[in-house]
């Protein structure tokens, strides 16, 4: 998310905020409870009736509160709280994203919740998860939901390909010779490609905070672009694509964006990385698959398996009418039973260590073997908050990682390029 082009059209849109971010024209019902407004972008038909299910149960649970549920748009919703903030006219409770919490701390744009809710609260949820509210000692957004890349990997080839459909690649070197045995070619194209890194959910970065020691491109104020670790990495997914050849590549990836069904699922690919929730669309497809998962493979056997997050928190705009209330609302949200209703019904990680062991013990099957393996993986998941002063450094690093990749740099000329460009931006 690029923060400093949303503060700009936040300030176009402060007029139209004027008109009412709250949700409600009262502060109370008629039997005196008061009106707490949230948003979110939950409106699909599967999350939809879960978080008003968890709306409905925390207002029968209190007579003091009334939390009213309003859906906006994933494209529209963040960039008009900035605006309803910016107007003095925003809701009171609102789902924002993880990674650039401190940025709205920064910018006066989120409530300091300390005096609210009390800190105690981080010793049920995910230190990882937590770092990333915290701004100054004080912390400005609880953790509700978070996510993590597992690999997912078609048994049924392995076996085809004479690997142990049990073991899975744990290592760089595993995976490459895994993905050669499975990649099924016929004359110079594949009717199957085994593995390709970038395919799936974990991007090029990912791959290289993977290597890099679990290191992002920042940390803290100090650039760690160019590093060794990351050079290397980048060269190494150059390499990937210049043996199964742009061309096939670029075929495969058409399809992608075609409509067509997944290409794990639809059996083009044995190996592919994603999030937990893509259990659901193995689940849905009727496929009968068998597959397994595993953590992603570590740079070598000596390193860890590193992954990388996201994921949304609750907060309270700054200028809110009823904090109070609203942290209630948030406590009751980051709570074991509504974070455990919503796992179950989602299929989503989520921020509450109890909350997820229970979810646990309540499925089976391939059901529980992927949420197993999501969960166990969060202790090698880091979270890569947006620097605060260098709010739009993907943007600088992006192009030059495209242009190693297909071969129009070197890695190293790339890398050094970006993180040149990136200590430019500083704010």
């Amino acid at each position: 998310m690029k923060w400093v082009l949303l503060m700009s059209v936040a300030a176009c849109l402060m007029l139209s905020a004027c008109s009412g971010g709250s949700g409600g024209a009262s502060d109370k019902t008629k039997d005196g409870k008061v009106i707490v407004s949230f948003q979110t972008f939950w409106g699909s038909e599967t999350r939809k009736p879960v978080i008003e299910k968890i709306v409905n149960d925390f207002n029968q649970s209190q007579d003091k509160i009334e939390v009213k549920h309003t859906y906006v748009p994933w494209g529209d919703i963040w960039t008009k709280n900035l605006a309803a903030v910016a107007a003095g006219n925003p809701a009171d409770v609102i789902v924002n994203d993880i990674n650039s919490v401190s940025h709205r701390a920064q910018n006066k744009q989120s409530e300091d919740l300390s005096p609210y809710i009390n800190e105690s609260i981080k010793n049920e949820l995910y230190p990882n998860l937590w770092k990333t509210v915290e701004y100054k000692g004080k912390f400005y957004g609880v953790p509700f939901t978070t996510d993590t890349r597992l690999l997912f990997y078609n048994k049924k080839d392995f076996k085809e390909a004479g690997l142990d459909p049990n073991r899975p690649p744990s290592t760089w070197k595993e995976l490459e010779e895994y993905a050669k045995k499975l990649d099924v070619k016929k004359g110079s194209s594949y009717e199957r490609i085994g593995f390709y890194p970038t395919w799936g959910s974990f991007g090029a970065g990912s791959w290289m905070a993977n290597a890099d020691n679990g290191k992002g491109f920042i940390e803290g104020d100090k650039l760690e672009i160019a590093t060794p670790r990351k050079i290397e990495t980048l060269k190494w997914i150059a390499d990937w694509r210049k043996r199964l050849g742009d061309k096939n590549l670029q075929k495969y990836e058409a399809d992608f964006g075609s409509g067509q069904s997944n290409p794990f699922i639809s059996g083009k690919v044995s190996m592919w990385t994603d999030v937990a929730t893509f259990y659901t669309q193995i689940r849905d497809s009727k496929t009968n698959m068998d597959f397994g998962v595993a953590p992603m493979p570590a740079y070598d056997s000596s390193s860890r398996h590193w992954n990388e997050g996201g994921g949304f928190v609750l907060e309270i705009p700054k200028g809110a009418k009823h904090p109070k209330e609203a942290a209630a609302f948030i406590k009751y949200m980051a709570g074991v039973k509504a974070q455990e209703y919503w796992a179950k019904k989602n299929y989503d990680n989520i921020a509450n260590m109890q909350a997820a062991k229970n979810v646990i013990k309540g499925f089976s099957g391939k059901e529980k073997m992927v949420y197993q393996q999501a969960v166990d993986n969060l202790k090698d998941t880091r979270l890569h908050p947006v620097p605060i002063h260098y709010p739009d450094y993907q943007s600088r690093i992006d192009p030059q990682i495209d242009a190693a990749i297909h071969g129009k740099k070197s890695a190293k000329k790339a890398l050094e390029k970006a993180e040149k460009d990136v200590k430019q931006q500083r704010k």
